[in-house]
Order: structure tokens, then sequence, then C-alpha cells
């Protein structure tokens, strides 16, 4: 405690004291008892540990097997990278700061893994956005025959990296700053700021890096899901897109929960403390939406790959030690059929497929039924559309 000397009563003099604020990289939260941290650690080693195994498991896969390499993969395994460098990073040192109780590291590693985990973070946010409008790329095609293709994978990657790195570096060069959380195992962006300028920063990178992402994610999907109705219902008698249909549906509604889930509790608790900074909050529930955005590098590999049944089956080769097989398979001619477009090209090219062959036969089809001819079986093409 510091002092100052005060005359009263005709020169009387006393001390008053005065708080000096806590150095939160000397030592614990006094209010949290110890067993929060023990807690803390805990969850960040099961979160930690599933997402690097996760996550690697994803690049280790599309690394072996050639045939993963494909554009539209090169998002989902940009969305796995950040993934593994979020928990590499930010995982372990949350770990090891919360075995100890405190910020142990000092303030050049707050601000590196403020720094890392936000832009990373943000990476991983804008690959969801990015392969949305890729999917409704691929699937709707608005630019015609114009597809997908390697240099517009790479131009999406160059501009999640550049665009992420742009909002994120201000806080280490004035415009803002990186620090200490209020449970003080973490570091972050300073929402409890009350500075008009550092509020500038926080209201525009929750518009560029939450409200414009959600908006590609909802736009994309919900034109995505326009087209697959109005073809369905275009060949509903046969029933030609009602399955892929289902699919992408179940697909589209897993997705945007999972985005809603991990990221809005983090992005409502930060404008709430931006708006009120004094506001008080028991560290412990102050910590709740940044640790459980984390768990998104655990789901994410979960919804946007393991679903996909041409990376199980090549996931199931490299546990059988056997690459070569799932080459030969995968790339065999001999077997022919719905499952061909599955299993060489991806199950979002069967889709692609009955859509562009849907859309180009509306109006033929229309002729026939006029004439009471029967609705064809649409035979999908095995080569036209980049995978999922």
């Amino acid at each position: 405690m510091d002092g100052f000397r005060v005359a009263v009563n005709g020169g009387v003099l006393y001390t008053e004291e005065t708080p000096t604020p806590r150095d939160p990289f000397s030592g614990p939260v006094e209010s949290v008892a110890r067993w929060n941290f023990s807690l803390l650690a805990a969850l960040m080693f099961i979160v930690t540990s599933l997402s690097l195994s996760e996550n690697f498991t994803v690049m280790l896969v599309t690394f072996r097997f050639k045939q993963l390499r494909q554009p539209l993969n090169y998002i989902i395994v940009n969305l796995s990278v950040a993934d593994f460098l979020v928990s590499l990073i930010g995982g372990s040192i949350s770990f090891l700061t919360n075995i100890k109780g405190y910020f142990f590291m000092g303030a050049w590693a707050c601000v590196l893994e403020g720094f890392a985990v936000t832009f990373f973070g943000i990476v991983a946010l804008w690959s969801l956005a990015v392969l949305a409008f890729e999917r409704f790329f691929v699937i709707c095609r608005p630019l015609g025959n114009i597809r997908l293709r390697g240099k517009h994978a790479a131009f999406g990657l160059v501009f999640v990296w550049t665009f992420s790195f742009i909002w994120t570096i201000p806080p280490t060069m004035g415009w803002s700053s990186y620090t200490v959380s209020k449970i003080g195992t973490t570091c972050e962006p300073n929402w409890y700021s009350g500075n008009y300028y550092d509020h500038t920063y926080i209201i525009t990178f929750f518009t560029t890096c939450f409200i414009l992402p959600l908006g590609v994610i909802i736009v994309s999907y919900g034109k995505l899901m326009r087209k697959l109705r109005k073809v369905s219902n275009t060949q509903g008698r046969l029933g030609s897109t009602r399955k892929p249909e289902r699919q992408v549906t179940r697909m589209v509604i897993v997705m945007i929960m999972a985005f809603l889930i991990g990221w809005t509790p983090y992005a409502a608790f930060s404008i709430i403390v931006t708006a009120c900074p004094t506001i008080r909050l028991d560290p412990r529930l102050a910590a709740v939406p940044a640790f459980f955005s984390k768990t998104a590098t655990v789901y994410n590999p979960i919804i946007y790959v393991f679903m996909n049944k041409q990376f199980r089956k090549c996931l199931i080769q490299l546990f059988r030690c056997n690459t070569s097989a799932t080459d030969l398979n995968l790339n065999q001619t001999t077997e022919r059929g719905p499952m061909t477009a599955e299993s060489n090209e991806g199950e979002m090219s069967a889709i692609a497929a009955r859509i562009t062959l849907s859309s180009n036969n509306v109006e033929k089809t229309e002729d026939e039924q006029s004439q009471g001819s029967s609705f064809a079986q649409l035979p999908i093409p095995e080569n036209k559309v980049c995978p999922m």
C-alpha cells in the first residue's frame, strides 16, 4: 500500500492509504479458489489434446492422399492449420498458466498469446465463411460455367490470412491492446478499457471479424438451400434431389449452429463489457466465453471433415497402413454408377451435378411433362465438379 499525508483540524496529520493495482503477472487472483484453476487446466488439457490430434490427422491424411488435395479442400485444410495453431500456442500456454494459477510468463508472452489466439482464431472464423461461399459457388455457379480452380482457392487463402492480420495486429501497435483477462490466466483484446479510442477498435473488430463472416455464412447457405429447393420442387416426383437436399440441409444447420454456439457467447461478452466497462463480473464467469470458444477447434474437424465420406475412406486406409489401396480404389474407373461420383469427386460433386443438369433441363422436362412424358432419372457426371 502507498500512503500520502493530509493535514486536517489545525495541522493534525493522518495517513490515507490508496490501493495499488494488482500485478497480474505476480500471482493468482485472490478471489478465485485454487481448485478453479486446476479444473480449467484439466479442461484445457483435454480440449488441446483433442484439437491437436484431430487437426493433425486432417493435415496428415490430406498430405498422404493426393486425391484429397483439391481446390475445395484447400480451405478445409487451412481451417485445420488455424485450429491447430490456436491449440498449439493458446491452448498450451493456457494449460500451463492455469497450472500455476496466473500468467507467470510475463507481459511479452501475454501479448504473444493474445495476438496469436486472436489472429489464428479469426483465420479459422473467416475460413468457415470462405468455405460457405465456395460451396455456394460450386453448387449455384453464379458466374455460369466458371468453376472453382486452384487459383481461386489460393486467392481465398490469401484473403483470409491478410484480412485477419490487418484486424488483429493493431493492438500490438497502439490501437487498443492485448491484456490479461479477469481470470488472470489468458490474454485477450482489452475489452475493459473505457477509452473511446479503444472502443472504436473493438467495434470495428466485432463488425469485421464476427458480423461479416456470419453474414457471408448465412447468405451463402441461404442461397444454396433455395437453389436446392427449387430444383427439388421441379423434379419432385422422382425425388432425384430430395436426398441431397436433406443431406445439405442437415449439414448447413449443423454448421451454422456450431458457429453460433462457439462464438456468439464470446462476441456478446465482448460487446457487453465494451459498452459497460465498469460492470462487475466474477472472474470465473468472465472466463467462460473465452474458454468455450476454444472448443470450436475440436468440433470443427468433425463437422467439416470427418463427415466427408471420401475423407473417412482415406482415414481408414491410413490406419490400415495401406495408402496405395486407397489410391487404387478411389481412382478405379471400372465401378460406375452414383457411388463413383461420390467416391471420386466428393459428395458436393453429385449434388452440384444434379443441380446443374436439372437447371439445364427444366424447360425440357416441363415440355415432356405437358406431352405426358415421365421424368427420366438424371445421370451424375463423374468428372465435372470439385470435391466437398
